[in-house]
């Protein structure tokens, strides 16, 4: 797949303010600081397109985006570490929670993990959410680069034991907003997903 065209739609706050359009939609969802909206950037080739921040929870919004006037790219809040209320962050991970199990369009979910870290307690949790989701459910570890190649190999390998104990077999990807690896294969997917919606 080549991204040929992208434009920003919307940012919703609530299910009733998502675009009405029937396109497909992949989402993309980790918790804070995870470095998700960078993958977004590297992997639509664009450098400022999801606003990137060291301060955890930038993305406040549930953030549309029309990829080639063929599907929609979706940038969840991200969630658990962001310097917001608790009030506020629940309210986030309500709306994400309703994203992630009603929303009609949604083809995928590309969960973010930490590639240098065990997956956290809300990693995980996402993770048996997603196994009640009819969306397809992918796992793309961030920061790859900083890794050695032993440490890739066991990072992945940590991610399918988590998948496991959860009862979950899922597609794991080694990726990096650096050096683009990974993009390919996301690509891939998403290609192979809109060929079967």
């Amino acid at each position: 797949m080549t991204i040929d065209q992208v434009t920003f739609i919307k940012g919703a706050t609530s299910l009733r303010h998502m675009p009405e359009e029937a396109e497909p939609e992949f989402a993309f969802v980790g918790r804070s600081n995870v470095g998700k909206s960078s993958l977004i950037n590297r992997l639509l080739e664009r450098k400022n397109l999801a606003r990137t921040s060291s301060t955890p929870g930038k993305t406040q919004e549930i953030n549309f985006f029309r990829v080639n006037d063929a599907f929609h790219l979706v940038d969840l809040p991200g969630f658990g570490y962001a310097k917001v209320s608790k009030k506020q962050r629940a309210a986030w991970q309500k709306l994400i929670g309703s994203y992630l199990m009603h929303r009609e369009q949604l083809v995928a979910v590309f969960q973010l993990v930490d590639a240098r870290h065990e997956p956290t307690a809300l990693d995980r949790e996402l993770m048996m959410l997603m196994s009640e989701s009819p969306a397809e459910h992918v796992v793309l570890l961030t920061k790859g680069d900083k890794l050695s190649g032993n440490q890739r190999g066991k990072s992945v390998a940590r991610v399918r034991k988590t998948l496991a104990d959860l009862g979950q077999e899922k597609p794991v990807i080694l990726t990096s907003a650096q050096d683009g690896r990974g993009r390919g294969e996301i690509l891939d997917w998403m290609d192979t997903l809109l060929t079967a919606s």
